[in-house]
């Protein structure tokens, strides 16, 4: 559930940022483009705002877990890294 939050908040930031953008390049005379794309921005903004404050929500909820000591096997935390080893050669008999 994180990471497709995560997934959507990123999408609708990247959507907002690119809207912002558009609206700046917008011809002068073009105002039904303008107040289209300023509506459009505003709905964006709001559902940033609704998808950053359910972000919130789970993180919190994810830190509340960890307090209770549940931890969820799918969702574990890092793991700690492999212990390299370098192979080693059987000893060789020697033929005498």
């Amino acid at each position: 559930m994180a990471k497709t939050i995560d997934l959507e908040l990123t999408r609708a930031e990247v959507e907002v940022i690119e809207l912002e953008a558009r609206l700046r390049v917008v011809p002068m005379n073009d105002t039904q483009l303008s107040d289209a794309l300023k509506t459009a921005l505003v709905a964006k903004k709001e559902r940033l705002l609704k998808l950053r404050t359910l972000h919130a929500a789970a993180g919190r909820a994810r830190i509340t877990d960890k307090d209770n000591g549940d931890v969820n096997p799918l969702h574990a935390q890092r793991r700690p890294p492999l212990k390299r080893t370098v192979p080693q050669r059987p000893p060789t008999k020697s033929s005498k």
